[in-house]
This record gives C-alpha cells, structure tokens and sequence, in this order.
C-alpha cells in the first residue's frame, strides 16, 4: 500500500459569459436626460395656457433684462418718451382724454380696442405714478397759463394748488381788495376769468370734479346767519360757471358747502377763509 501522494490540488472553475450582457450605464443618463426635458416641456406647455399675455412678458423680461427703453418715441425724453401728456396716445390709455375738449363715452375716448374688451389695467402702483406725473403736469401748466396776461397775475394772486390723495386740489380764495363774490353773493369779474383759465385746463382730461364752498365765520350777534346757504350756492355758482366754459355736466360728482367749519386759518372770520376748492378727483381704479 503506497503513501500519501505529496502532488498539489489544483481547482479550475470556467468563466461562464451569457450572449447580451450589459454595455454601461450611459443609456440611463440618456434616458434620464429625456425624462427631464419631457418634464421642462410640459411644464412650458401648461405656463403658457396658465398666463395671460402680460405676465408672459414679465417673465420672458425676467430671464433676459435689458435697459428700460421706450419703444415708440416722440424723439424727446422724460416719462412720456416725448410725447404730450395730453395726447391721445397717453392719457386714453389711463380712461381719460381725447383731442376734443369733451371726451365723450365712446372706445377711442376711453383706451379701448375696437369693439372687444381693453387691455389688462396695469398695475396700480404703475396707474397710481402715472396719474401722479399727469396732475402734476396739469398743475405746472395752471400754473403758467396765460403767459403775462392778467389771468396769470389773477392766479398769482387768488390760487393756490396741491396734489393730495383725493386728486389736484385748486383752491380759489378771496383777498381783502379783489373778493370772488359781492355781498349779494354774485360772482365777480375776477371769478369768472379764473374759473375760464382753470376750465381750459380741466378740459384736457376727463377725470370727474369736485367743488367745495368755504366762508368766513360771521360774529354770534348776528341776527341771521346763512354761512350754509352761502357756501352752497357759491359751490353751485361755480359749478355753473366752468359748465359755460364746456366742462360736462357729467363730470361732476358733487357740489358741497361746508359753511364756517373748514377754516384755513385761525382766525375764523378772516376773509381768507372765503374760498371755493375745485378738486380734479383721481381716476377710480
């Protein structure tokens, strides 16, 4: 019997190969890539039929800025790239203005497109600067009117204006010398030319008014007192006067006397207190 063999075991495995394997992983990242651009497309078709055609601008303007540049201009500069504020091109847009002195109710008076419905109104904060520049305007041009005629003296004199919350304010008021209504409550010649120059500025806009009557507090031992009735009627006197001048009855949305309780200074029988405010009311939003 023959002893342990001292040969060495050898083990020999074969490498099996199956027909079809696996090339990598970059058809994966393909696929992936196509998942992802299948998923941006849907997305771009369902922001398009979401948005109207502004807010499509506003993003388009997001992703590509540029420096703001008006695109139809007059060949000047300033906010209205030229252009008047007065034209039609402008203030129509806001609802208001024509080249008549009357707008009238129909679309081209009021910025509407043809027979269908208007553009979108812009943003209020854009609305709110826009009719900021266009009362300011109007107030400069109150301002100077009449070059160095006697109305522009008149206004000097008689006429103060501001820009509030309520719209322009243009407040007419006596002075001791030169009062806008006699004692029998009828108006002057000073009146009548101030409310002319400040309705020719009024006609250029369609923006709807306002009138206030404000008098003087008349001493307690007065026997009668009638600082209401004659607030009231010069308002309505005023109104009057600036519809003869072609402003629209329409126009105007309300006439109020506030007798002796609004008084500018103090002194409530000051004769400064005698005052008619014409307000041109801001457009409603």
């Amino acid at each position: 019997m023959s002893g342990p063999s001292n040969a060495p075991v050898i083990i020999k495995r074969k490498k099996v190969i199956v027909a079809g394997g696996h090339h990598g992983g970059a058809w994966k990242v393909a696929y992936a890539d196509f998942v992802t651009a299948m998923m941006a497309f849907f997305l771009l078709m369902w922001l398009l039929g979401a948005t109207n055609e502004k807010q499509r601008k506003g993003i388009a303007d997001f992703f590509n800025p540029t420096v703001p540049v008006n695109k139809v201009s007059g060949g000047g500069d300033g906010a209205f790239g030229g252009d008047s504020v007065f034209s039609e091109q402008t203030l129509a847009q806001n609802g208001t203005g024509a080249e008549s002195r009357q707008p009238s109710e129909q679309t081209a008076a009021r910025g509407m497109v043809g027979a269908g419905e208007a553009d979108e109104p812009e943003p209020d904060e854009y609305a709110a600067a826009r009719e900021d520049a266009i009362l300011a305007e109007l107030e400069k041009e109150l301002a100077g009117i009449g070059g160095e005629s006697m109305v522009t003296e008149l206004l000097s004199r008689h006429v103060t204006s501001r820009i509030t919350d309520e719209g322009l304010i243009v407040e007419l008021f006596d002075r001791e010398a030169t009062p806008l209504f006699d004692d029998a409550n009828v108006p002057t010649d000073t009146l009548t030319e101030l409310l002319g120059a400040i309705s020719k500025v009024f006609s250029r806009v369609g923006n709807e008014i306002a009138v206030q009557g404000h008098v003087a507090a008349l001493p307690v031992v007065r026997r009668e007192n009638r600082v209401w009735e004659t607030s009231t009627e010069r308002a309505k006197t005023t109104r009057g006067i600036m519809e003869g001048e072609g402003i629209g009855a329409w126009r105007f949305q309300r006439v109020t006397g506030f007798a002796d309780r609004r008084p500018v200074t103090t002194n409530p029988l000051s004769g400064r207190n005698n005052r008619v405010e014409i307000i041109l009311l801001r457009s409603k939003v």
